[in-house]
């Protein structure tokens, strides 16, 4: 028995001093990742009764102090001219501290439209979900900045509500190029969230 106690003793021991060799820690393998490559851009079509184009943050406070913020603006506002001339249903979001005439005025919602003001996540306490609800909405297409804040929190409560996410990747803008990759990668990644999001352009779009 004394013998066969030993024996287990020496294999664990043995075991336990090489299974760090073999997993080793997962924060040593970052310096070596490679980012994935770029998603294929998907091109859309959206029936503008049951589509809200969703209009996140695109506050003086905010998007004006950040230069991919305004490289944006001129596409979103041909993608906001054209989501309005198809009747589709505009929804702004904005932030602490501000009111819609704090929107930038290339985007500047008009009257009638709605807004709601949160943080990140523009469903949480706010009449969003009722909102969309009441004008039967099926699809969102969600820009703004950031796009590792209000873009991903936004569109992923929209997706876990059981809604379609459209998201024209030259919309969500943030303080640098890698937030809005890595939160490209999510929306193709997290569960629930990639198998109802479809990533594009603002020109791909089809109303």
């Amino acid at each position: 028995m004394k013998r066969i106690l030993v024996v287990g003793f020496a294999l664990a021991t043995f075991t336990m001093s090489i299974l760090p060799a073999k997993a080793g820690d997962i924060v040593q393998e970052w310096a070596s990742l490679k980012a994935p490559a770029a998603p294929a851009l998907k091109p859309v079509t959206v029936d503008p009764k049951t589509t809200a184009l969703l209009m996140l943050d695109f506050m003086k406070q905010n998007c004006a102090q950040r230069p991919r913020c305004v490289a944006s603006l001129p596409a979103m506002k041909k993608l906001l001219a054209e989501a309005r001339a198809a009747k589709a249903h505009v929804v702004y979001s904005i932030i602490a501290n501000s009111t819609p005439a704090d929107v930038l005025p290339e985007v500047a919602p008009q009257a009638g439209e709605p807004h709601v003001l949160s943080g990140p996540d523009k469903f949480l306490n706010t009449d969003l979900d009722k909102i969309l609800k009441e004008k039967g909405i099926k699809t969102v297409i969600a820009v703004g900045t950031a796009s590792n804040g209000a873009v991903l929190f936004t569109a992923a409560g929209a997706a876990f509500r059981g809604m379609n996410v459209i998201v024209p990747v030259d919309g969500m803008s943030s303080v640098e190029a890698t937030a809005e990759y890595a939160t490209v990668l999510d929306f193709q990644t997290a569960p629930q969230v990639s198998q109802k999001t479809t990533l594009t352009r603002s020109d791909m779009i089809k109303f």
